[in-house]
């Protein structure tokens, strides 16, 4: 039986099995970005480029509510949530293809010695592929994409095997734009042959949004084969909240930051770590606030949490909570799970040596701890090995610029969440990967940064 197909997590049903390529097709896949990349990339220009990858993004947003019928299928996305996500999607789109001249035009040197010129010029690097995960079909898609095809790079593109649907109507949008074949081309591959495409020599990079685990294994691979990667992976992301002048407002922000996608982001804020000062009526009003959004029908504009994207995604979830508890953690409020569908859970009372300390819950469970000082969250929120986002509330601007430094990981919000943005970097350190994606530094990552000297 094929890996890709579309399983709606909400109802169980399997609605359409994709096959998986074969590997003469797929060395034709590999051939054609090849192709491509040599003829077309190497003959258009930056303004024609970015046209069709500025029709990519309109295409997104005239078809959103096909697009977003798609992933509530696949994902169980609610419904509001997947219309957001391909906005989003359009808005990345445009973002590059507005700014990609900018971001590209030469840079002059100055020279120490010597006559002439000197500048870096971005060129494109050659084909690549994306491996892309099932949590934000089109916006992982979109960040990874939209600036490489700007630059000239050419796309071979594996999605997760859950999101056939949305991966193949990914492509038709491009085909859709103007982009001829083998610009983009999206492929339903199996892991093994995953690795033989990272392996081969017409692929020049390669990108990955997905587990620690995964991560490692494109990386050696990679690595072993001289290609540049870049790697979003998993998250533990801290909330530290040293002080607020609106605990409601507070505690709305940390709710939505870790039910958003019904929990399932990397980015969400996921260890939640109060001062001793404020925690008490931080984790009264945030376990009610936990519990309160009901899971229901992801296709309702209504419902603010869906089923998990899997029964895999609920069993794991289930274990870990059941190990969380079995070694001494308090489920200060929800814990219980209908098949795919898990209510908004709090876990206080986590020693060092509990597993759930350790680990990224990728769902509605938010764990919640105590601190005495200032010094204290910031060992706390960096006492992880990952490093992706995290989250400072204070009233005191000093204090918050203080932490903020202190901070572990590669980007920091400060008293406020959800604020991701086509213009801001996103990308961590440690186990949580390296590069990054968006704004100015997402389109240089698989640049060739050309140096051109000339005498005279």
């Amino acid at each position: 039986m094929t890996q890709y197909a579309v399983v709606n997590p909400a109802t169980g049903e399997t609605v359409k099995e994709y096959p998986t390529i074969s590997d003469a097709d797929l060395n034709g896949a590999i051939g054609k970005v090849d192709d491509a990349y040599w003829g077309w990339s190497q003959n258009s220009t930056l303004a024609e480029r970015t046209a069709m990858v500025k029709r990519v993004g309109e295409l997104h947003v005239e078809k959103r509510e096909e697009l977003a019928g798609i992933i509530v299928r696949e994902m169980g996305k609610p419904m509001e949530q997947a219309l957001g996500e391909v906005d989003f999607a359009g808005d990345i789109y445009g973002y590059y293809a507005d700014n990609a001249g900018e971001f590209l035009a030469d840079e002059p040197i100055k020279l120490l010695a010597g006559e002439g010129t000197a500048i870096v010029r971005r060129t494109s690097t050659g084909p690549l592929l994306g491996i892309m995960p099932w949590n934000f079909p089109y916006y992982q898609v979109a960040r990874f994409a939209g600036p490489n095809l700007c630059l000239g790079n050419t796309i071979l593109l594996k999605h997760a095997p859950q999101c056939p649907e949305s991966a193949q109507a990914i492509e038709d949008i491009y085909r859709e734009a103007g982009f001829p074949e083998g610009a983009y081309v999206n492929i339903y591959a199996s892991n093994e042959q995953i690795e033989g495409v990272i392996a081969d020599p017409r692929i020049r990079g390669v990108s990955l949004t997905g587990s620690e685990r995964a991560g490692a294994a494109v990386a050696e691979i990679a690595g072993r084969n001289l290609k540049k990667v870049v790697l979003e992976l998993g998250g533990s992301d801290p909330f530290v909240l040293l002080g607020t002048d609106d605990m409601a407002e507070a505690i709305e922000a940390a709710t939505n930051a870790r039910l958003d996608n019904t929990g399932q982001s990397c980015n969400a804020a996921k260890r939640f770590i109060v001062i001793d000062d404020l925690y008490d009526e931080f984790l009264e009003g945030f376990t009610a606030a936990m519990t309160t959004p009901k899971t229901g029908d992801p296709t309702s504009e209504e419902t603010a949490m869906g089923p998990l994207s899997s029964s895999l995604a609920a069993e794991r979830l289930k274990d870990q909570l059941d190990r969380a508890v079995a070694q001494g953690a308090t489920v200060a409020a929800g814990g219980e799970n209908n098949q795919n569908f898990f209510e908004g859970t709090v876990l206080t009372d986590i020693s060092e040596d509990n597993d759930a300390y350790k680990e990224e819950f990728f769902g509605p469970v938010a764990s919640v701890y105590k601190v005495s000082s200032e010094e204290e969250a910031v060992e706390l929120a960096n006492d992880t090995a990952f490093g992706l986002g995290s989250y400072v509330f204070s009233t005191d601007p000093a204090q918050a610029e203080r932490v903020a430094d202190q901070i572990d990981a590669g980007m920091v919000y400060v008293n406020g969440t959800l604020l991701d943005g086509v213009e801001l970097p996103f990308g961590g350190v440690k186990r949580s990967g390296f590069g990054r994606e968006m704004g100015r530094f997402g389109i240089e990552e698989f640049a060739n940064k050309k140096l051109i000297r000339v005498l005279k």
